[in-house]
């Protein structure tokens, strides 16, 4: 009831601030958003953050599946904060956020200072695959408004996924968020990497290693439940079911008869070479060469073909 409340203020201090330039609101904006998510940073338990499209609703149905199987109950809410903190306070507050906001708030624009003694889960993906996953939500399922919000390419332009991918707002933006958590990782301290890709290689593993982080250690049988349920085609079975609509649109597909409308597409690891050719594939991989840190061991693929042959 009190994100709902604090939408619709959001909303009418918006509405009632209509006669200001664009760029003002869009400022405001923001500025509303990250104190709400503030809020919430303080208050939970542990955060989970990714960059938008690194499989946080996946993770996010996984652990919501094992929290309902560890304590009895039904499989139709996604744990979304402290939703299911209060059908039974021995479920963790969960925070899960893009880190989008919270700097337009507190001003800690260049730090992770907000995160500072918090228990942070950091799910990272390969960047390549993270910035074609966004052109497609930028695409089929991103609002006009949210586009604006966060300097995306104007709604309705005529963009390939290409000039996308090497847009400011695409893989420099996500290589730039990644580092600054690589640079702050020791200051924040408490914090567990997690990689999508380990995730599809293991997906009992590493789900056993978060809530372990977390503080909610689980059976194997139960592990092994939310994983089931988790699955690829469980997980757009009940997005054409809209299973989770309770939950907003976080799980409903934007245009059943169009698959790249889907939360869930492809959920498939290195897919981003199923839309470039070989050249276009070379400049992205010499960007994610020349600026990502090395720490999150996303070499490029002509070196991580080199060492496979020889192994």
């Amino acid at each position: 009831m009190h994100t709902v409340l604090k939408k619709l203020t959001r909303f009418l201090v918006l509405g009632l601030l209509f006669w200001l330039p664009k760029e003002k609101k869009i400022r405001i904006d923001r500025w509303l958003r990250g104190r709400e998510e503030y809020r919430k940073l303080k208050l939970a338990d542990a955060v989970i953050v990714s960059f938008g499209k690194s499989g946080r609703t996946w993770l996010r149905v996984m652990l919501s599946r094992f929290y309902q199987v560890r304590h009895g109950l039904g499989e139709r809410h996604l744990i979304g904060f402290d939703n299911l903190h209060r059908k039974n306070p021995a479920i963790p507050k969960l925070f899960f956020t893009h880190d989008n906001y919270i700097k337009d708030y507190t001003g800690h624009r260049d730090s992770k200072a907000d995160f500072y003694g918090r228990k942070v889960v950091l799910l990272v993906r390969n960047p390549l695959d993270v910035a074609v996953s966004q052109f497609f939500q930028w695409k089929y399922r991103m609002r006009p408004g949210k586009k604006a919000l966060n300097e995306y390419p104007e709604h309705g332009a005529d963009i390939s996924i290409y000039d996308f991918v090497m847009h400011p707002a695409g893989l420099p933006k996500i290589i730039d968020y990644l580092n600054l958590w690589a640079r702050e990782a020791d200051r924040v301290g408490d914090l567990l990497i997690v990689r999508y890709e380990d995730m599809r290689a293991d997906p009992a593993r590493e789900l056993g290693r978060i809530v372990d982080f977390i503080g909610t250690p689980g059976t194997a049988d139960e592990i092994a439940e939310a994983v089931r349920f988790a699955s690829v085609e469980n997980m757009r079975k009940m997005e054409e079911k809209r299973t989770f609509w309770l939950s907003g649109s976080r799980m409903v597909a934007k245009d059943r008869s169009n698959p790249d409308s889907y939360k869930v597409r492809k959920a498939k690891v290195g897919g981003y070479r199923d839309y470039f050719d070989d050249g276009q594939i070379e400049a992205m991989n010499r960007l994610v060469a020349g600026r990502l840190d090395p720490v999150f061991g996303y070499k490029p693929e002509a070196e991580s073909a080199g060492q496979a042959a020889s192994a």
